[in-house]
């Protein structure tokens, strides 16, 4: 393979600090260790290769990596947007390709606002949003330790303490014991739970109005567009419940497989449900 074919393998490698993983089809053709000889000699700074051998797994949100070529090591810190974040890439929950996400959702925060995150991982939402947003406290749950361990290392490294805010548990249980109505926005970066989870990021605006930043993965085949029955799902659990809203901003982040879409969207609540 040579350095100029490395690009149309785009989607079947992430690099994160000094650690690439590679994802490939399970009837994959793709050498493996010779994508990962490549990788290391165009990006200098890359240490390990691994390959992921599993999808993603378990509500702590892990995946199995097997070590290809370079260091056995899988703890890393990634850079972006004058942000650091200290990881464990077998152990946490990580993509780099929800960089323009965070950067979007920062953009969106207003100073002094009180966010919650139900799905913080190592807390790279809220992160960014105390960096960019002055004066604002973002709430980060994980129901990972190892993931709210690194969480806590983040707040330290980026110097954000007492605004972003590290808090190990199910963010159900966490919303009703500490957390109801304090929110002006509440975020779930969690595509398999979000529409479990939508009563409780409801639970957690303040006076149930706000905004919410809902991540659904979605099937769609022929002309079906992700977006809109992603949209459906979700109108369909508010009128259940009685809320008043708009949807404000929707979009693709990123195709996941074959007819598989992660889809985002910005929710407004414009008035509390009339029932829970």
């Amino acid at each position: 393979m040579h350095a100029d074919e490395l690009g149309q393998f785009y989607n079947t490698f992430d690099i994160i600090g000094d650690i690439a993983i590679i994802k490939l089809p399970h009837d994959s053709r793709i050498n493996a260790e010779e994508i990962a000889n490549q990788i290391m000699a165009i990006h200098r700074n890359v240490k390990s290769v691994f390959v992921q051998t599993s999808p993603v797994l378990s509500d702590f949100r892990v995946r199995k990596l097997r070590l290809v070529s370079g260091e056995d090591k899988t703890s890393t810190r990634y850079r972006e947007s004058g942000c650091v974040f200290a990881v464990d890439v077998a152990k946490c929950y990580f993509s780099p390709r929800l960089s323009y996400e965070r950067s979007r959702i920062a953009s969106l925060v207003e100073p002094g606002e009180t966010i919650v995150n139900m799905f913080a991982g190592v807390g790279c939402f809220g992160i960014r949003i105390a960096k960019t947003a002055n004066q604002t406290k973002v709430f980060s749950i994980d129901i990972n330790p190892i993931a709210v361990q690194y969480l806590e290392e983040n707040v330290r490294i980026n110097k954000l303490y007492n605004r972003v805010i590290p808090i190990l548990g199910d963010a159900k249980d966490v919303v009703r014991a500490r957390l109801q109505g304090l929110a002006d926005r509440v975020l779930m970066p969690l595509p398999e739970k979000a529409l479990e989870y939508l009563p409780y990021a409801l639970l957690a605006l303040k006076k149930h109005c706000g905004w919410i930043h809902y991540y659904g993965f979605q099937h769609a085949e022929g002309s079906e567009n992700p977006v809109e029955k992603t949209k459906l799902e979700v109108a369909e659990k508010l009128d259940t419940m009685g809320a008043g809203y708009a949807f404000s901003f929707s979009r693709i982040v990123r195709s996941t497989g074959p007819n598989w879409y992660q889809t985002a969207l910005d929710i407004q609540v414009l008035s509390p449900p009339s029932k829970f």
